[in-house]
């Protein structure tokens, strides 16, 4: 690679295409004036004029939206909270983390089925929002309760005993320095439930009742009736078009929020230097 730096540049080049290159056919496709997904014609907007009077798809996206924002509200509140429970050493510690962490390696057919099962003949819950909701905390808590504990792990413990030594009560500690420091490990622990509750499809295709079909599952079931339509290929453009506008926000943020960090490192630095040089002197 030293002596030919092209070659590592072409095979990127290789590695981007294979990945997006379907997706910016997609996208083209998705601007056809015709039917085909072959063979463009002309560009217009028709498909997503389509796509946005159709009432099943709002109601399907406003489905998939409710159903994510509670689940992940609920799972990163029970996830956080067993997260914590964990930090601690106990009997049968290493029992509990097994078990929440079952569902990152169970295939999602074999949770569906096993939620199935639960929600309607063991629990009572008829298939719906409430059978959904219960299902997607179940399988996405095992991702928060990681996320979380990774953060705690790496986390300075003599912070919080150094709150309580200046007097601070626990609930005043945990507002004042546990929180802030888990803060951004609880937050992608919500959108990594929110995003995982959003886009399943296998999970929610067991559970979904009359009125109550998620977006993904309202998707599937459309290819697989009719074919891949081009409402459908605008539906997905849409739903990549978001993403990637999330993901280029939070990386916005991240690059905001370390340009402010910058200067008051720079500055500590400095006066650490200053300060060394002056004990040297």
């Amino acid at each position: 690679m030293n002596r030919r730096p092209w070659a590592l540049g072409a095979v990127a080049a290789l590695v981007f295409a294979f990945l997006y290159a379907p997706i910016a056919w997609l996208a083209l496709v998705s601007f056809n004036d015709s039917r085909s997904l072959s063979r463009v014609t002309g560009l217009s907007p028709r498909w997503y004029g389509e796509l946005v009077r159709d009432s099943r798809v709002l109601d399907a996206l406003g489905l998939s939206l409710r159903l994510a924002a509670a689940s992940a509200v609920v799972a990163t509140a029970i996830g956080t909270l067993a997260a914590f429970g964990l930090r601690r050493a106990f009997p049968g510690r290493g029992a509990w983390t097994v078990l929440l962490s079952l569902p990152l390696v169970v295939p999602e057919v074999v949770l569906g089925v096993a939620l199935l099962g639960f929600c309607v003949k063991l629990a009572g819950i008829p298939l719906g929002f409430g059978a959904l909701l219960a299902a997607h905390v179940a399988f996405s808590l095992s991702f928060v309760v990681v996320v979380v504990r990774a953060r705690l792990a790496g986390m300075d413990h003599r912070l919080e005993e150094a709150a309580a030594d200046l007097g601070a009560s626990p609930l005043v500690a945990f507002r004042t320095v546990t929180l802030p420091l888990v803060a951004p490990a609880v937050a992608a622990g919500a959108a990594f439930a929110f995003l995982l509750s959003f886009d399943d499809v296998v999970t929610s295709s067991y559970l979904t009742g009359v009125g109550s079909t998620t977006l993904p599952v309202f998707v599937y079931a459309q290819a697989g009736r009719r074919g891949v339509s081009p409402e459908i290929v605008a539906l997905s453009t849409a739903m990549v078009a978001v993403s990637a506008a999330l993901l280029v926000a939070g990386v916005l943020v991240v690059a905001w929020r370390a340009r402010r960090a910058s200067p008051a490192s720079t500055f500590v630095g400095t006066g650490r230097d200053q300060g060394t040089r002056h004990a040297d002197g």
